[in-house]
């Protein structure tokens, strides 16, 4: 029996899929794929999707949190037997296939196609939250335009200033209350928040405006939204690095801690951030290789991108703690400058001792380095009545240095302490405006590309579909700019997409090696390339990756279940936060969300065996049936179909 080919530029993926179902109409693609108009412009895209706000500010907090330059180590080493593998299957399935996620799937089997779809259910849940984060972007950056910045001062009532920011700082009081105005708690419903709410439709008319004709219209806009970001990034690196505490932040940054790889909390956090950082699973990376001719080096692409996507990674780590080494270094002397005058006040009223006191001169504390003074408090700060505290550096740098905390909080303050502090502040919000705007692009492209090839009427009204995607998306936004939305917000960010991911990612590394064949596969890119990649991809496919994800898998889940899953709440009383438990209708919510996500991959593997049953009850037409393949099986042709493979060793094995 003749088998079927891969997908070529000549032939829409249309009649290869229409080959795979003889018993079913041809699938309504459209006749000829768009494609890029330059190797530019596919970079530009990929490292657009995969560099996102995720390298700005989680990145650097799981650094320093996790060993600094022993967990670099960790993320390299990850990167290299889990990430590029996995990375370089997706970029390769996408460009042989020519089509999106579920067209990819569904064209290896009828009966994977619910991996595509849980992929477009994972990006839509992704594109709901991470918009929101651009509408505070935009909020912060409209408010960047004024001297002094709003989150300079703490706002008088009267003669008096306002108690919860006095209490706090004047950053965390504009993100809190100003910002947010955010209640207590996820029960604590509240009202829309209506500067947000405008925000986000500006953030969603700009997601439309860069969709609305595809990738030839979005690519334009990455031409500025993709380098932007670098030049903003080099520049505050400059800037940073001239600023005094900058090598002490960066020095804590980068301080090996190897004791750190014997947690295997941290290899789990290494893995996820690796999986994140390059967009595995989501089905951008298929959507947007699939718009490359066949014979693109998707090989070298990999290791490219995946490297482009580290080292941006490393430089905005650089910059986040040069800043945060200047705001530790500004708070901690003057933790030690308001140490020294309680201290002087209590000497000189007879409550302290003369031998407590400190050798160095406290008369002038401008003059004390803060390593002195915590010396002494250490040895004898302790023994003095009163209300002095130690005056860390490193407690400094993690104050508000992860997630939102880190852009809206930490840094903002950092730069309100710079000269011309207005247009640093204006620069780097509009940096993270378009860094969010590139994902946000290939995110949506996860969605659109998929359903558009796999629906003849969604191609046709190719426009109108994405004017409609992004309205609903608007209108199921606005659950986030309640006043209690960033709970939500948090709530989606840490459990709408991991675990589906994952799962994704494992049916797709399954999927492949294993029910497709490893070496079929390679076969299918030697066809492309020319030249067939090393066989070690092979085994990292089978083995390496395979239990790498489950691993990761496991982990996820047990730590979900062992530990009752929380959310950092700000408490207006104690202007402080503090963390509190999801309450149970949260974790109904929290749950369904992951089984939303998971839903088509059963539902899709259901539906096609109830259709072969059906085909061979009516004695229709073969249909495609597929076996865990042995690497002995030959396959003179790439794209098999897994049911003339099966005919042609004489055996009538089906998926349960």
């Amino acid at each position: 029996m003749e088998k079927q080919p891969l997908p070529t530029d000549d032939v829409p993926p249309a009649a290869s899929e229409a080959e795979v179902e003889v018993s079913q109409p041809a699938s309504p693609e459209p006749a000829v794929r768009a494609g890029w108009d330059s190797k530019v412009e596919y970079f530009l895209a990929q490292v657009g999707f995969s560099v996102g706000l995720g390298n700005v500010w989680r990145f650097p907090y799981l650094c320093h949190q996790n060993g600094g330059g022993a967990f670099l180590l960790l993320y390299v080493l990850l990167m290299l037997v889990m990430g590029i593998p996995l990375f370089f299957l997706e970029l390769a399935a996408g460009q042989a296939i020519r089509q999106g996620s579920i067209g990819v799937w569904k064209f290896i089997s009828p009966r994977l196609a619910g991996i595509g779809y849980s992929s477009c259910v994972v990006c839509f849940f992704v594109a709901l939250y991470y918009n929101v984060i651009l509408a505070w972007s935009l909020f912060y950056l409209g408010n960047s335009f004024q001297s002094p910045l709003p989150w300079e001062q703490c706002p008088q009532q009267g003669n008096v200033t306002v108690k919860e920011c006095e209490t706090s700082s004047p950053t965390s009081y504009f993100w809190y209350r100003r910002a947010l105005d955010i209640t207590d708690s996820i029960d604590e419903t509240g009202s829309f928040n209506p500067y947000i709410v405008g925000c986000l439709l500006a953030a969603w008319t700009l997601v439309c405006l860069g969709m609305f004709k595809g990738i030839k219209s979005s690519v334009k806009v990455m031409y500025f939204s993709s380098i932007f970001p670098y030049v903003v990034l080099i520049c505050f690196l400059v800037r940073g690095l001239m600023l005094d505490g900058a090598s002490d932040g960066i020095a804590y940054m980068f301080y090996p801690k190897l004791a750190i790889w014997a947690d295997i909390q941290v290899w789990r956090q290494a893995a996820t951030q690796v999986f994140f950082a390059l967009g595995l699973g989501f089905g951008s990376i298929i959507a947007y290789s699939s718009y490359n001719p066949k014979n693109n080096n998707c090989h070298r692409d990999a290791f490219t991108v995946s490297g482009i996507n580290f080292l941006t990674s490393v430089l905005a780590s650089l910059v986040v703690f040069a800043v945060l080494g200047f705001r530790a270094k500004n708070k901690t002397l003057a933790c030690v400058a308001s140490n020294l005058k309680a201290l002087s006040e209590l000497f000189l009223s007879g409550a302290v001792d003369a031998h407590l006191m400190p050798g160095f001169n406290y008369s002038n504390p401008g003059s004390v380095a803060p390593e002195l003074y915590s010396t002494w408090f250490q040895q004898k700060g302790l023994n003095v009545s009163g209300n002095l505290t130690d005056c860390d550096l490193e407690k400094a740098m993690q104050q508000g240095a992860e997630g939102t905390g880190l852009a809206f909080i930490a840094f903002t303050e950092a730069m309100s302490l710079l000269p011309g502090s207005p247009f640093w502040s204006a620069l780097f919000f509009l940096m993270l405006l378009n860094l969010g705007l590139s994902t946000m692009f290939g995110t949506m492209e996860g969605i659109l590309a998929p359903l558009t090839d796999r629906f003849k009427i969604l191609a046709n009204n190719k426009t109108k579909f994405t004017i409609f995607s992004c309205v609903l998306g608007f209108l199921i936004g606005l659950l986030f700019t309640q006043r209690c939305g960033n709970y939500f917000v948090a709530m989606f960010d840490d459990y709408s997409a991991t675990l589906p991911l994952i799962i994704v990612v494992v049916f797709e590394t399954f999927s492949v090696a294993w029910l497709y064949g490893a070496d079929r596969f390679l076969d299918d890119i030697e066809v492309m390339l020319g030249w067939r990649p090393h066989v070690i991809y092979k085994y990292m496919w089978k083995y390496v990756c395979l239990l790498a994800m489950l691993g990761l898998l496991g982990a996820t889940t047990v730590r979900m279940f062992i530990k009752r899953p929380t959310y950092l709440a700000w408490n207006q009383e104690t202007a402080s936060e503090k963390y509190r438990d999801y309450p149970d209708w949260a974790l109904a919510v929290l749950a369904s969300l992951i089984i939303f996500a998971m839903m088509p991959v059963p539902v899709a593997l259901i539906h096609a065996v109830l259709q072969d049953r059906t085909r061979r009850a009516a004695g229709g037409a073969a249909t495609a049936q597929y076996r865990v393949v042995s690497t002995q099986d030959s396959c003179e042709t790439p794209m098999t179909d897994m049911s003339e493979l099966t005919q042609s060793n004489g055996t009538d094995s089906s998926f349960p």
